[in-house]
């Protein structure tokens, strides 16, 4: 079986001079580096404390979830023959807040949009959107439910 390692550095950012000596205290950026590539700045999804103009780690997951469907799917018409000409995803996440101020998340819904060559190849590429789903890395690393919920014409 092959295995794929991945690296990064987490550096937080967010010491405003006292520390975390109390929750108010300190910002939560913070800065995820990974080798040859850009730095990402991150924050929290806490509207109180967080940065609405970074990301978090949240967003980060319905964005990974959408990135690697998309990138199953696309190999997998290459594949089959099916010309996908654009494609589009307003992906959308629900997570869950528990009393004890974590949570995990319910779902991610895919939305993708795609527009095909051929109006024959419709129907084969929205049946793809399985055979993607199933060789998804990020959908099969997660314990909740990914739907799609695909939409296409041709050009």
């Amino acid at each position: 079986m092959k295995e794929h390692h991945y690296a990064l550095k987490t550096v937080w950012t967010g010491n405003t001079g006292l520390g975390t000596s109390g929750v108010r205290n300190y910002e939560r950026s913070h800065t995820v580096s990974i080798a040859g590539k850009p730095d990402l700045h991150l924050t929290t999804d806490n509207a109180a404390v967080g940065d609405k103009s970074k990301l978090n780690p949240e967003d980060l997951l319905v964005t990974a979830i959408s990135s690697c469907h998309m990138l199953s799917y696309l190999y997998v018409c290459a594949l089959e023959g099916i010309v996908i000409i654009e494609y589009t995803d307003n992906a959308t996440g629900t997570m869950i807040e528990n009393e004890l101020g974590g949570g995990q998340f319910k779902e991610v819904t895919l939305h993708p949009e795609m527009v095909v060559a051929e109006a024959s190849m419709i129907d084969m590429a929205i049946a793809l959107h399985h055979k993607a789903h199933a060789i998804c890395y990020i959908a099969n690393s997660v314990n909740f439910t990914v739907h799609c919920h695909p939409v296409c014409r041709s050009i």
